[in-house]
């Protein structure tokens, strides 16, 4: 396992000084087929990165983290789009996070309109914006400590899986691919957002409440690989299709 975590320490440092190179290269080479002959050569170290790591959460996170989303980014930055390339002024740390996290920077965080406070006939406040967000604080808290108990007694129930249904196996296992991967992503995000000091928009929007499946991929599950996926290839597979369909 020390050798997992030095393996894992010399991925993310290698992550951290491709990166500065695409940070540098945007100051240098303008967008276009020029910025992609630069970006190629990154976008081939990110697949192959991951593969020295071989546990599954480490491995895998990293896969999905490094060889998926930072390479779909560096593609948009390439061609002056997405996430990389929404501020001409971005900072090399905000660029570093942006790209190796499954994060996004909330679009509307201009500060509302101060209101007046609503008295009650006692001359109290109706509704205390405090008290309301350490009631949402609390909620969060008490919601990702329910999952972490979860999985920790699925890890338990594992040990008896010879003496269990194997379809209830492999229903315990999406779960613990739901909980482990929120787990980490909001982990991730708290420390990103710490790190950055900008407001994120949320990974997930409780996908157990989804009414379809149309409902649980486009609004509720992993919504930073949705919205990549969006740009990097519903939008273009859209454009194509109807370039074809037009011409005939």
């Amino acid at each position: 396992m020390e050798g997992e975590i030095n393996n894992f320490i010399k991925v993310w440092f290698s992550v951290l000084v491709c990166l500065s190179y695409c940070y540098a290269i945007s100051k240098i080479v303008s967008k276009g087929p020029s910025r992609l002959l630069c970006v190629l050569p990154i976008v081939c170290i990110f697949l192959f990165l991951p593969l020295s790591l071989h546990t599954i959460h480490l491995g895998g996170t990293a896969s999905f983290f490094i060889a998926w989303l930072a390479n779909f980014k560096l593609l948009l930055f390439a061609f002056g789009k997405g996430p990389l390339c929404s501020d001409p002024s971005i900072s090399l740390g905000h660029f570093v996070a942006l790209a190796g996290l499954p994060i996004k920077i909330q679009q509307n965080t201009s500060p509302k309109p101060l209101e007046k406070p609503q008295n009650t006939q006692n001359g109290q406040n109706k509704e205390n914006p405090t008290s309301k967000q350490t009631k949402e604080g609390h909620i969060f808290v008490l919601n990702y400590a329910i999952k972490c108990i979860l999985m920790i007694i699925m890890f338990r129930v594992y040990d008896y899986g010879d003496q269990i249904h194997p379809k209830l196996i492999l229903i315990l296992y999406c779960f613990h691919i739901y909980f482990s991967l929120e787990i980490i992503l909001a982990i991730v995000a708290a420390l990103a957002q710490a790190l950055v000091g900008l407001e994120l928009e949320p990974q997930f929007n409780e996908p157990y409440l989804s009414t379809s499946l149309q409902d649980f991929w486009g609004r509720r599950w992993n919504l930073m690989v949705t919205s990549i996926l969006h740009v990097t290839v519903y939008n273009p597979t859209r454009r194509s299709m109807t370039r074809v369909v037009c011409h005939k």
